[in-house]
């Protein structure tokens, strides 16, 4: 019961998570568009009031005009909607995703012996230490001169998320050091919108409804913490979806790849955002993030495509012998190291089902799934943690089979 417990709540959990995301990041994407699309009011009036850009827009079937203060209306409306609550939901319905499978079952998400023995609770407090610290480290580099330099703090940012990946892959399993990338980026992401831009937000709305004159620091502060936000949305994304992909975060150099699709997404989000601003331009905007980014995502596609007779798996040598492996052997391996999961009905603690839906129980079912099997134990992410303890004997033996086919 407590499995099938856990398992109700991980995907409602996870649907309510979807449901908050698209939320928060809907918001987040339209009101980069909105503030990009701007321009400057025809009306001396409006400009006379204190706004510094409008924008037409029809929506389903309506008409509407959005209007941008410099700074404040001379008087505050009755009702003033806040954005928060989307951020909030998604940053507290993650969160609850990551304790009850990240770190409530940590032996089977987080830790992998191979990569790094680590207990349970230490696997717990340096996963938690690394989203403290990463808002912590992010936020104090915000408040030096370093962040009014777009460019140089990109680079100081990009070298420190590029250590954060490499050590996160060195200390978890791969699909936890993704997850755990991502919710890091989420928690600065939820911890900008907490700590500077709603406390800003609120310092202005007071100083109107107290006679004074808001500070437009507050704003800025508030425009550039949005910015970051919208560049860290795509590699959030992309962890979110990794762990349905062993491809990515199974491979040898898995840091890499998460760099690398990370880095991708931001390019391909800086095109977008620059693109909103073609009107000044004259209607151009250079393709050059873009191509990079595309450029680097076909890179790690190429990288990480199989080759023939290579198992990607180091210090494996027997399964380059070209010798056909008997599959009574394999089907042997298989209910020893496998079926604990993977069988309509699974044995091992935390699944009530198989994983992916994927059965191993007869020939017919782990012939059919020779190819996914391969790229599973080649890239090491199954069996999941190695729980069950599959040799490097056993692994080389199933790669063999994979590659050379059946010997009955």
């Amino acid at each position: 019961m407590p499995d099938y417990l856990i398992d109700w709540l991980s995907l409602l959990g996870r649907w309510f998570h979807l449901i908050a995301g698209i939320a928060w990041i809907g918001s987040s994407f339209y009101f980069i568009w909105l503030d990009n699309h701007l321009r400057a009011p025809e009306d001396p009036e409006l400009a006379r009031k204190g706004v510094s850009g409008e924008l037409w827009a029809v929506h389903g079937g309506g008409f509407y005009n959005a209007q941008k203060y410099r700074v404040a209306p001379d008087r505050l409306p009755a009702h003033l909607h806040w954005f928060y609550w989307e951020a909030y939901s998604t940053f507290l319905s993650g969160l609850f995703l990551l304790c009850l499978m990240y770190y409530g079952q940590a032996q089977i998400y987080l830790i992998d012996p191979s990569v790094a023995a680590l207990s349970k609770p230490a696997a717990i407090i340096i996963a938690v230490s690394f989203l403290v610290g990463g808002w912590l480290i992010y936020d104090g580099l915000c408040r030096t001169p370093l962040a009014r330099n777009g460019t140089a703090f990109g680079g100081v940012l990009f070298v420190l998320l590029s250590a954060t990946a490499w050590g996160l892959c060195h200390l978890f399993s791969g699909r936890g050091a993704f997850i755990q990338f991502g919710s890091m980026l989420g928690t600065i992401m939820v911890a900008n919108v907490f700590f500077v831009i709603i406390p800003g937000q609120r310092e202005m709305v007071r100083a109107k409804r107290e006679g004074r004159e808001p500070d437009p620091l507050h704003g800025i502060r508030g425009k550039l913490r949005s910015t970051h936000n919208t560049y860290f949305t795509l590699p959030v994304l992309f962890t979110m979806i990794s762990h349905h992909y062993a491809v990515t975060f199974g491979a040898t150099h898995n840091w890499l790849v998460l760099i690398a699709i990370s880095m991708a997404g931001v390019l391909i989000r800086v095109y977008f955002v620059s693109r909103h601003k073609a009107h000044e331009r004259g209607g151009r905007t250079s393709p050059l993030p873009a191509v990079l980014g595309v450029t680097a995502l076909a890179a790690v596609a190429f990288v990480l495509a199989p080759r023939t007779r290579e198992t990607n798996v180091p210090g494996i040598a027997a399964a380059d012998s070209g010798d056909a492996q008997p599959f009574a052997r394999v089907q042997t391996i298989v209910a020893q190291r496998c079926l604990s999961c993977h069988a309509a009905k699974p044995t091992h603690p935390g699944f009530v089902a198989p994983p992916a839906n994927v059965l191993l129980e007869s020939p017919e079912q782990i012939r059919i799934r020779a190819a996914q099997i391969r790229q599973q134990v080649a890239a090491r992410t199954m069996p999941i943690g190695n729980l069950t303890g599959m040799t490097e004997e056993e692994r080389a033996t199933i790669l063999a089979w994979a590659e050379h086919g059946v010997a009955d």
